[in-house]
């Protein structure tokens, strides 16, 4: 799965580890999420979807 996440976490001037934190994950899953080796549960998607107030699918693509 294609994600944006790295770019709207950058825009918005966070660190993966601020973002990680947020989110109550570890810096390595973010890093994972971002670079797309792992692809986030419906529910961390929905957190970090409403952390970034963003729809999944403005951050998400199939």
């Amino acid at each position: 799965m294609n994600n944006q996440l790295k770019a709207l976490r950058n825009a918005r001037g966070l660190t993966q580890q601020e973002l990680a934190d947020a989110l109550s994950v570890s810096r390595q899953t973010v890093i994972s999420i971002e670079s797309g080796k792992y692809d986030p549960s419906l529910p961390l998607a929905f957190k970090i979807a409403q952390f970034l107030a963003l729809k999944i699918e403005d951050i998400f693509q199939p």
